[in-house]
């Protein structure tokens, strides 16, 4: 506690390092006005209602950043975004043009980023239809003349887009990825309500499983910071070599393998995506056709938040996606190009091609221990309750996990900045 404090004070004394947070508590700042500005001709009273009978709407308004529970302009939050970043990674794997983009540096990246904003606005539209579709199934909201409707769906749209250019911003001036950063707001956002709302239930019979959630809820906070920081260690060894009359090399360092090598990512892309189906159950559900509105009902018994199914489903993506961004974020065939051009080894592997096969063996089963963690972590909300009954605390593991993640991610983030301004100060 006291390195971490010791870090802030010494990030607000270096003026680059402040104007960042400036820039980020800004961004954050506007993020929660606009998620109080509801959009017109919606019963937030009903609304409320609703949100705490369906545990699925609740569970979505975290993933909104907290904008969904109040119907603000950014309702939509940024699902629409991260399920059009899914897609086109998933495309890039099939497609080679893309591929070849996404290895061309820095401009690739921003040719993909600019695809995957595109790609958003339709998504975005679809999603505004089907919320429209379930609050008029709930009469929340009255029938929309088609000019009305219109101008419905563009405000969701443009709210969502809004959010995303926040979220860009905060990556390009401030601290941080900036999307988990806005996910992560919201949910802090609702930290108050979620405890005002678990202290309301507490009584004499269920205090013991409070204080058991408490208690386990210090024990995944301690498990995550374990594994998200545990990694393993691979010994590399540089040859000496002799230039003119110096000797360089022979040294031994060591190259870290992260069990988690891909943070948050995973479980927001596997909420996104398991959070699918019930948006188009919501969907059908307005429909006057007997068989849509059968599918509808067979989805919501599905992909029911406390059903086995969707919790298999949920922890089977969240181990999938860890796999895939972790093969995304690391490239062992780079790293072992990187360790051969400065004449480095492993001890016992050849350079080259079987320094890569020996890393990527290495990195798939120390990922195992991660995905799996992560999984568990996922489905830890519907065990909880199983255990508790503690319902309004609806976001268990999956909020805990994002919580930590990104103020780890950030705490790392201020360290870099103070290392790399230290660095310049040297040089100068």
């Amino acid at each position: 506690m006291n390195n971490v404090l010791a870090l802030f004070q010494n990030s607000l004394k270096t003026k680059s390092v402040r104007q960042k947070i400036i820039f980020t508590a800004l961004i954050f700042l506007i993020f929660r006005i606009f998620a109080h500005i509801p959009v017109s001709g919606v019963n937030l009273d009903a609304l409320k209602t609703l949100f705490s009978q369906n545990q699925f709407l609740g569970l979505l308004d975290i993933f909104s950043g907290g904008t969904l529970a109040n119907f603000s302009v950014m309702a939509l939050g940024l699902n629409p975004y991260i399920n059009a970043s899914i897609i086109l990674q998933l495309l890039t794997m099939v497609f080679p043009k893309l591929e070849e983009i996404s290895k061309e540096g820095e401009t690739g990246r921003r040719k993909i980023n600019q695809y995957t904003r595109m790609f958003t606005v339709p998504l975005a539209l679809f999603q505004a239809i089907g919320m429209y579709a379930l609050l008029r199934s709930q009469g929340i909201i009255a029938v929309l003349a088609p000019t009305d409707l219109i101008a419905f769906m563009l405000t969701m749209t443009a709210g969502s887009m809004l959010l995303v250019w926040l979220g860009e911003l905060i990556t390009e001036k401030g601290l941080g990825n900036g999307i988990s950063l806005i996910i992560f707001a919201g949910i802090v956002g609702r930290l108050p309500i979620t405890i005002g709302q678990t202290a309301s239930t507490i009584n004499s019979t269920n205090f013991l499983n409070v204080v058991t959630f408490i208690l386990v809820g210090i024990v995944v906070i301690s498990s995550i910071v374990l594994i998200n920081e545990a990694t393993r260690q691979i010994t590399v060894f540089y040859a000496k070599r002799v230039r003119g009359n110096k000797m360089y090399g022979g040294q031994t360092t060591h190259l870290p393998l992260r069990l988690n090598q891909a943070g948050v990512i995973p479980i927001i892309f596997a909420v996104s995506l398991v959070l699918l189906p019930s948006l188009v159950a919501n969907y059908l559900t307005a429909s006057k056709n007997i068989f849509l509105h059968n599918i509808s009902t067979t989805i919501t018994v599905w992909f029911d938040p406390n059903g086995f199914f969707y919790n298999l489903l949920y922890f089977t993506l969240v181990v999938a996606f860890t796999y895939f961004y972790t093969a995304v974020v690391f490239n062992p065939k780079k790293i072992s190009d990187e360790i051969q051009k400065y004449g480095g080894f492993i001890p016992g592997i050849r350079p080259g091609a079987s320094t890569a096969s020996y890393l990527n063996y290495i990195l798939t089963r120390i990922t195992l221990a991660g995905a799996v963690f992560l999984g568990i972590i996922a489905i830890f909300p519907t065990v909880a309750r199983m255990f508790t009954s503690m319902q309004t605390l609806l976001i268990g593991g999956t909020g805990i996990l994002i919580v930590v993640s990104v103020i780890l991610e950030t705490i790392k983030a201020l360290e870099a900045q103070l290392v790399m301004k230290n660095y310049d100060s040297f040089v100068k």
